[in-house]
């Protein structure tokens, strides 16, 4: 069974370790000027931290540089590309064909890996993009498997072939979107999307017989998302995927914290080792419960088995998961207590779950005690104040750093 890479986002250098640690092959990240995430934390010098720690444990680093860019940009992408030619990242993920021409002459060394947002749907497109010069494409997620499997059997054999899995589906074609830039001049193409497509909309309709009168539709207290899409989620097909030897399925999400990544990439890293040890007993059930834990949106197929799905839009326009929450991480130990990073308020008594790396099923225990990280005395709750506030805490088996906790909500 040919490898499938598994490819997760990291919009910092600790979250490119998570991603690592619970199982991914490799990550894609990007300063925030320069990629279509201006608010990931991935400063210059710490895109090349992070490409040095990948390669120095057996790892890939794909960057983004996949803005359509105006001609102002040119300089520093100049400067990025020479940066890239000499940190040597294993594939550069870009669109514009102007940001591609600019890297194949400043950064010719390294592979050139064509974006979702270069909108491929067809061999030909996969073809004109190997001629000119591409290692990879991702494909457009509106893609359907027969489309996919006919890319696979008819494309050139060295180019490779991405797909996204799971992760947010913008409401735009491959995420090329204006709506954000004409309602709040944040565009979407630069970076800088104010999710517009997220945010909840009064509807009326007009009078047929009294032009200019308007009467609300009905929604709720807060309108209705109608623009909002549900969340990709291809646990299920992956056997399928894999089948037809796709090359690298992709997570999104740079901007998600490290307790979501640790709990998605686990899933997925775990479903792919059991299909490839025992392909005639693959149980989605079992990674999608874990999937289930963690997501803030419904989930959705998307078109990937039928073009005519309807069922992927989210118009209660949630953005939270009712059960579960981030708790916190483990930076440390100090007298067999582990040192926690916590995320949410911690109490005695909590049900808590530690996320193992490379293991699907979480560890389950209550919190017995909790200890004051500078007084050291016991408490019964602790609350998020400062960024990276600690609390020591006794867990049920010794863990490493950066293992994650999650929280069950009472």
């Amino acid at each position: 069974m040919k490898d499938i890479e598994l490819l997760a986002p990291a919009g910092s250098f600790e979250k490119a370790k998570i991603a690592f640690l619970y199982g991914a092959d490799a990550v894609y990240c990007g300063t925030s000027s320069l990629s279509l995430r201006t608010r990931a934390d991935m400063k210059d010098d710490d895109l090349e931290k992070t490409i040095k720690y990948a390669h120095d444990i057996g790892k890939k680093v794909y960057v983004t540089l996949n803005i359509f860019a105006w001609d102002e940009k040119y300089e520093e992408i100049r400067n990025m590309a020479k940066r890239l030619e000499i940190c040597k990242p294993d594939g550069i993920i870009a669109s514009d064909v102007g940001v591609i021409e600019t890297l194949k002459k400043y950064a010719p060394s390294v592979p050139i890996n064509v974006s979702t947002q270069a909108n491929i749907i067809s061999l030909e497109d996969c073809k004109f993009w190997h001629k000119y010069g591409a290692k990879r494409v991702i494909m457009a997620r509106e893609m359907n498997k027969e489309q996919l499997k006919y890319i696979m059997e008819n494309k050139p054999e060295d180019l490779e072939v991405e797909i996204f899995v799971h992760g947010a589906i913008c409401f735009a074609f491959s995420g090329r979107c204006f709506l954000s830039d004409f309602l709040s001049c944040r565009s979407a193409n630069l970076g800088d999307c104010a999710q517009s497509c997220r945010w909840s909309y009064n509807l009326y309709a007009e009078e047929r017989n009294n032009p200019g009168e308007f009467m609300p539709i009905e929604t709720n207290e807060y309108g209705t998302s109608i623009f909002s899409s549900k969340d990709l989620c291809l646990i299920k097909e992956l056997p399928e995927i894999i089948d037809m030897g796709i090359d690298s399925i992709k997570i999104e999400g740079r901007l998600k914290t490290e307790y979501y990544l640790a709990s998605v990439i686990n899933a997925y890293r775990n479903a792919i080792d059991d299909y490839k040890k025992d392909p005639e007993n693959y149980d989605y059930t079992k990674y999608l419960k874990e999937l289930e834990k963690v997501k803030t949106r419904g989930l959705t197929t998307f078109y990937f088995n039928d073009r005519k799905n309807k069922d992927i839009q989210e118009y209660s326009g949630r953005q939270y998961n009712e059960k579960y929450e981030f708790g916190g991480k483990v930076v440390d130990y100090e007298e067999e207590k582990a040192v926690i990073e916590i995320k949410n308020k911690l109490n005695v008594n909590d049900e808590m779950e530690l996320l193992v790396p490379n293991k699907l099923e979480p560890i389950k225990f209550h919190i017995e005690g909790l200890w004051d990280y500078e007084t050291k005395e016991e408490i019964n709750n602790i609350s998020p104040g400062v960024k990276g506030q600690k609390v020591l805490i006794t867990l049920p088996i010794k863990c490493d750093k950066d293992w994650i906790l999650r929280r069950k909500k009472m």
